[in-house]
């Protein structure tokens, strides 16, 4: 009896957390300070960027945490606003207004949602590597040219070229002004602490470079009273206005409904590429579980369904916080939660602090992160190896900084596809018995030829191998017009992989031509589709 009783007091014994588990906690709790101390500079100042309030990014990056942390697809990157969605953001909010973002956002989750349903994540894979680079090479350079004015507390014009076109006049402005070369001083400041203080290795893993540069920005300015423009503070409860039926019909009036869906598409594209391919690049950072791509998209998609409803800005999983969390030891997917945990205690606790932070201190962290996007390290060896690659990548980075984002990818895409289709579409022609002498002379000569005159030669031998599209058609017919018109022609088509439509007319045609009227200038020609 006692026996039975000893294994029932056991069986009802409270579990004590092994050391194992102490250890995960340990370690994720310390990586959470970590990403909270880099996501508060970066909320805050992609969302002055984008021309909203500046508590709009941290309720992204909040709901980054709370919610797409907890939801399957990758277990380690971090979500929250990041700055390849800066310009897109800024160009929406000033061409539809603010109440309409959050509209634009929650179609735009909506969308990675049913893409995620349809296993569509995977397929992200296959987007040239050279059209994302170019697309965050073309948003760095125009993010920089923007953030270039807040660093001197000015107002830029707006668009890419108009921006790049106003730098001259910036800088003899700054010069003649009595308050922006102290906003410069602290802009430029800031950006030479975050180049240096990562060299300190031992600092930078315990306090990131982001959160140092802002805070030595802040106390400068405070202490020596510089007159320079702060952040503007609104409180939570009052930035989070979900869309109502009015924003969602601005989207629909005449003339604003083609914009409305290159935004949106933008939006979808760019937060899904983003994402995904931040997620490739974290996998191989870490040897825990690797990223199921089409959960992830849903989990991007949930959290902006979320952002659109809260009005708040869009998201993405990117990498700077994402590396942040890998480095300082997170083991499991608590990191991100809590991270989103002590955004929110933040947000809610101490709306205040954020009245004290210079705009050109937060202008320099965006042109730091604008510059990290510029791949320049990568640009000569990709020139080197594949240059059709290098230009594609300049291409799309000049189109975007030219047009617009949506324009942008869509020419970088197109040109990657050309590129492609061309490089495949290998053909190459086998030609023998061009330069066969003729057969010996006869002694009674044949119809046509005299005694004594040579006989006729064999047929020349054209095998086509390989690819025939009509990019490769012209190349084709140039060298099959230049053989020589007295010979029979014996034209095999049986190594074509690929024959299509416009190869397949055009060599008929050519074998109608060489028949001439008479049908006798070619006797014999093997048409043999793959």
């Amino acid at each position: 009896m006692r026996r039975f009783r000893v294994a029932r007091l056991r069986a009802f014994r409270p579990s004590i957390p092994s050391r194992q588990s102490l250890s995960l906690w340990r370690a994720d709790v310390t990586a959470s300070l970590v990403v909270f101390l880099v996501a508060v500079p970066l909320c805050v100042g992609v969302a002055v960027a984008s021309g909203v309030p500046a508590e709009l990014g941290l309720v992204t990056g909040i709901v980054g945490g709370l919610l797409t942390g907890l939801l399957p697809g990758s277990s380690l990157q971090v979500s929250g606003p990041a700055a390849g969605l800066t310009v897109l953001v800024y160009e929406a909010v000033q061409e539809y207004g603010l109440g309409t973002l959050g509209a634009l956002v929650l179609i735009a989750g909506v969308l990675q949602l049913a893409m995620g349903a349809l296993r569509l994540g995977r397929w992200f894979r296959a987007i040239s590597v050279s059209v994302v680079q170019g697309m965050l090479a073309g948003i760095g350079l125009v993010l920089i040219a923007g953030q270039l004015y807040a660093l001197a507390d000015a107002k830029a014009p707006g668009s890419g070229p108009a921006n790049l076109a106003g730098l001259p006049k910036l800088a003899v402005a700054t010069a003649v002004s009595a308050t922006a070369p102290a906003a410069l001083a602290v802009g430029v400041g800031t950006i030479v602490v975050l180049v240096l203080w990562p060299k300190w290795r031992r600092a930078a893993r315990v306090v990131p470079a982001p959160l140092v540069a802002v805070a030595l920005a802040t106390a400068v300015v405070f202490v020596l009273d510089l007159p320079v423009a702060r952040v503007e503070v609104a409180g939570l409860l009052h930035v989070v206005q979900p869309p109502g039926g009015a924003d969602f019909l601005r989207l629909v009036e005449a003339g604003a409904v083609a914009g409305a869906l290159g935004t949106v598409l933008a939006f979808t594209l760019i937060a899904s590429a983003e994402s995904l391919f931040s997620a490739a690049a974290v996998d191989r950072l870490h040897d825990g579980p690797k990223t199921d791509y089409d959960k992830e998209l849903m989990a991007q998609g949930t959290g902006n369904t979320v952002c659109g409803l809260l009005g708040a800005l869009p998201m993405t999983a990117v990498i700077v916080r994402s590396s942040a969390n890998v480095y300082a030891g997170a083991r499991t997917k608590a990191s991100r939660v809590l991270h989103g945990v002590w955004l929110l205690v933040f947000a809610a606790a101490l709306p205040a602090a954020l009245g004290v932070v210079p705009l050109a201190s937060l202008a320099g962290v965006l042109v730091h992160a604008g510059c990290k996007l510029i791949p320049v390290k990568q640009w000569l060896p990709l020139w080197r190896e594949h240059r059709g690659e290098a230009v594609v990548l300049a291409a799309t980075a000049v189109a975007i900084v030219a047009t617009n984002m949506f324009e942008g990818v869509l020419l970088g895409l197109l040109m990657a596809i050309a590129k492609s289709a061309w490089e495949t579409s290998h053909v190459h022609l086998e030609i023998t018995g061009l330069d066969e002498p003729a057969a010996p002379a006869t002694g009674g000569g044949t119809a046509g030829h005299g005694p004594g005159a040579p006989g006729p030669r064999r047929p020349i031998r054209v095998r086509a191998l390989g690819h025939a599209t009509f990019l490769r058609l012209p190349k084709l017919l140039d060298q099959l017009e230049a053989l020589p018109e007295d010979r029979e022609i014996e034209l095999d088509l049986s190594g074509l992989r690929h024959l299509d439509h416009a190869c397949a007319s055009a060599l008929g045609s050519w074998e109608e031509q060489r028949r001439g009227p008479d049908g006798n200038n070619r006797q014999k020609a093997s048409s043999i589709a793959p």
